[in-house]
């Protein structure tokens, strides 16, 4: 067995799920280069950019757009840059993503993967370095 990196592992994962779904696609800010950290270096060239979809500087933007792709059939990977920034999506992640399913009588789903880095390291400053995880479980 391989020893992978978190960063490694979870980049390998999202190919392996975009090569078995064709469904399944990502979407965040310059993802097409890569990624903040790298997580998303060469996916953009395997899978097209319409899979791995850059997004412009707009948190809830990103997020509505997930929410809505998700409920028509597709399965989409968000990424946040950071876990800080999350919070300008979270009405269309708690009022809508989250109640969907009972707002539609059952009649739709929201599929949806949403990854935030958190708590991160030296230099980060306040508004990129909180651990908000807490507040998904």
């Amino acid at each position: 067995m391989a020893i992978l990196s978190y960063l490694e592992a979870s980049k390998a994962a999202l190919a392996e799920e975009m090569q078995r779904d064709d469904t399944v696609w990502a979407l965040g800010e310059d993802l097409g280069r890569g990624g903040v950290f790298g997580q998303y270096a060469g996916l953009a060239d395997q899978f097209g950019a319409q899979r791995i979809v850059d997004a412009p500087i707009s948190e809830a933007a990103i997020m509505g757009t997930a929410v809505g792709a998700a409920m028509t059939g597709t399965r989409p990977v968000v990424e946040m840059r950071f876990s800080d920034f999350a919070l300008c999506a979270i009405d269309e992640l708690v009022n809508q993503a989250a109640k969907a399913r009972y707002m539609f009588g059952g009649q739709t789903r929201v599929p949806l993967v949403v990854r935030e880095p958190v708590g991160m390291w030296r230099s980060s400053a306040a508004q990129h370095s909180q651990s908000l995880e807490s507040w998904y479980t």
